[in-house]
């Protein structure tokens, strides 16, 4: 037994592997806004690259990249993949809800590259053209591959990879996260991992700069923090048309230090007034929530609602406000960094989420269903009439809700319309309708347009400012075109028809009759006399 002793104590005890890691994400020179998100931690590593112009390429990755970063811990009991590949699925099926929620969204996605270090593995799932590339034993290269459509001919063999950079059609992505595919096909992979191997995940931004200059940046430069800041400034140097995020991560034996900081602990802070209460009880659930664990809550007696149903049903925000401070407050539990457009989200409070999350839905149910104190004999005494109140604030609250929901819903299909009309003497499109809801104005100004109203013949004019509806923003650009090249809402085909059926008016009190014969054939018909009916015809053939 003593000799074994010994070789139990030189038997080198395995820790856990983490991640170091390093990031950043900058606009580039050209693009107006950021739409690259990214987070990393110990434990998980997400590049997102939005697209969708203007209208949401910022909301796809940041509602992506928020929506995953709780998977950042390795206790998954070994069913990791699957976990990450449910958590993108899930990401996919929010930013369809956000697209029925707010329609201008339509058409939006992002891609999505993330390393998960659980137990010891390495867990991979990608999709899009944002690019993972492991350096390891020595060996540079890329892991995952390109759903873009000349990958797809190189794969083929119908293209070569030095032509890819050249090819008109070299950002055509094949596979996407969106509104478009309800499933979409993940590219999925468990990888031995072991200390020492580096990561580098990026968005396509990055491409901007040479293969080779990369490779050398990432196996020359030993600091992480370092490696990504060079790797982001040669962009820049080569031009950035496109935004360019990077992330570096180095996979590392876990350290004491590192587990006396993973650990940080939420103090409630002394009750001073209610509201700080409620702040208190939010952060809570997150903190319990970060942990794996659903905060203990009591259940409240059926039949018998709270007092916070009232503020729950009250506020149409609520859901956003609590996934707001549940969110900061998860990523205060945890060393990470955060960049881009989801960064930009987390401090502005403008969380592109559905309310009834699970986090938010968590720290709802602590805010609202308070644990009931402890009933005094006044309180039993009082205990019929304060029955009688909750059954009134009950209905009322109901009643409340019901019209709430109803001028939400009205509101929402009002939105999805659109009219033209007269702004500062000019033909505009609107979005909405044009009536108002008390102070409330039912319409926004989509866009002014250069036709000038009196350059429009009289009656285009009298129908503008009476405001032409349209089903969508296509059929008012329908229209708005018809009145540049015609001066008339109505296509010029259809005035076509119209005037080739109209006739010449007779004159007053002339009885008419049918065209006499020519009395030799040899005689050309005299030419028809052009009447005002086919001044419309006219007009209409402006502009085709």
């Amino acid at each position: 037994m003593a000799d074994e002793t010994p070789a139990d104590e030189a038997k080198p005890v395995q820790r856990p592997l983490i991640m170091r890691y390093a990031a950043r994400s900058d606009v580039g020179r050209i693009r107006a806004k950021n739409d690259d998100s990214a987070y990393v931690g110990r434990h998980l590593a997400v590049v997102a690259d939005g697209m969708g112009g203007h209208a949401g390429g910022d909301v796809a990755s940041a509602a992506t990249v928020l929506d995953m970063l709780h998977l950042d811990h390795g206790d998954y009991d070994g069913d990791a993949v699957t976990v990450l590949a449910d958590e993108i699925q899930t990401a996919n099926s929010l930013l369809s809800e956000l697209v029925h929620i707010n329609p201008k969204l339509a058409g939006m996605g992002t891609t999505v590259t993330s390393l998960l270090l659980a137990e010891g593995k390495l867990h991979i799932a990608h999709i899009g053209d944002s690019r993972a590339y492991r350096l390891r034993d020595g060996v540079f290269e890329q892991v995952s591959v390109d759903h873009t459509f000349v990958q797809r001919l190189i794969d083929e063999g119908r293209l070569r990879p030095d032509e890819a950079e050249t090819h008109p059609h070299k950002n055509v992505l094949m596979r996407v996260l969106g509104d478009v595919d309800a499933s979409p096909e993940l590219d999925l992979d468990t990888m031995d991992v072991k200390p020492g191997e580096r990561w580098l995940l990026c968005s396509d931004g990055l491409n901007y700069v040479a293969g080779h200059v990369v490779e050398r940046t990432v196996r020359e430069t030993k600091d992480l923090r370092e490696c990504v800041e060079t790797l982001v400034d040669l962009t820049l140097e080569a031009g950035a048309p496109d935004n360019v995020t990077v992330v570096m991560v180095e996979i590392v034996e876990e350290t004491p230090d590192d587990v006396s900081t993973a650990a940080v602990d939420v103090v409630p802070p002394a009750p001073v007034t209610e509201t700080e209460t409620a702040d208190t009880k939010v952060e809570t659930a997150a903190a319990a929530d970060s942990e794996g664990e659903a905060p203990p809550v009591p259940e409240p007696a059926a039949g018998k609602p709270d007092a916070g149903d009232q503020a729950t049903s009250t506020d149409p925000h609520l859901g956003e406000h609590l996934s707001a401070e549940v969110l900061r407050q998860e990523l205060s539990s945890r060393p990470h960094e955060l960049v881009g457009a989801a960064a930009t989200a987390a401090e502005s409070g403008s969380i592109p989420t559905i309310a009834g999350r699970t986090v938010a839905r968590r720290a709802a149910t602590v805010l609202t269903h308070k644990a009931d104190a402890p009933a005094s004999e006044e309180d039993e005494i009082l205990e019929p009439a304060k029955l009688r109140r909750w059954v009134t604030w009950s209905i009322a609250a109901s009643v409340l809700l019901v019209l709430t929901v109803g001028l939400w819903l009205g509101y929402a299909w009002t939105q999805t319309r659109y009219y033209i009309g007269e702004f500062d003497s000019r033909v505009a499109i609107y979005n909405g309708v044009s009536q108002r809801l008390g102070p409330i104005q039912l319409s926004t100004l989509e866009a002014v347009t250069q036709i000038r109203m009196d350059s429009l013949p009289q009656f285009s004019q009298q129908r503008v400012r009476q405001t032409v509806p349209a089903r969508d923003l296509y059929d008012a650009q329908r229209i708005v075109k018809n009145l540049e090249g015609t001066g008339t809402i109505a296509p010029a085909d259809e005035c076509l028809n119209a005037s080739s059926t109209a006739t010449t008016p007779p004159t007053a009190g002339a009885t008419p009759t049918a065209p006499a014969p020519s009395p030799d054939a040899s005689t050309p018909a005299a030419a028809p006399t052009p009447t005002a009916s086919t001044s419309p015809t006219a007009v209409c053939g402006v502009g085709q």
